[in-house]
């Protein structure tokens, strides 16, 4: 799979998925940090990466039809610390319905997972 992780994710992130064989790029590696979040929408869909974020805003599907995107994974927790969105990071790689992500929009919880398709 092909990632764009997102500035408020920590760098490690991109390391890991990296390290799992996935292409991770991240907004801090490509000098993006700062970017609006439309733009960064919009290289998303250039690169053809799904987004990794906790940015919620990207959860408004008014706002960014995750249809027309190549996907995005809203991580929602209220311990956003390192190792913990590690972790969770770490639990939906492992998922084998990651490899079907793309055009959806996944809202990954502590305890849960919703997909919109």
């Amino acid at each position: 799979m092909r990632f764009k992780i997102d500035e408020n994710l920590p760098q490690e992130v991109s390391l890991f998925l990296n390290s799992c064989g996935h292409d991770a790029h991240s907004v801090h590696s490509e000098g993006l940090t700062g970017s609006d979040d439309m733009g960064l929408i919009e290289t998303c869909k250039k690169e053809d990466r799904l987004l990794i974020t906790l940015d919620l805003d990207f959860a408004d599907i008014r706002m960014y039809p995750y249809a027309e995107t190549p996907g995005i994974i809203v991580i929602r927790t209220e311990n956003q610390s390192k190792n913990n969105v590690l972790s969770i990071v770490s639990r939906i790689s492992a998922l084998p319905e990651l490899i079907s992500a793309s055009h959806k929009l996944w809202i990954v919880e502590e305890s849960r997972i919703r997909v919109r398709e």
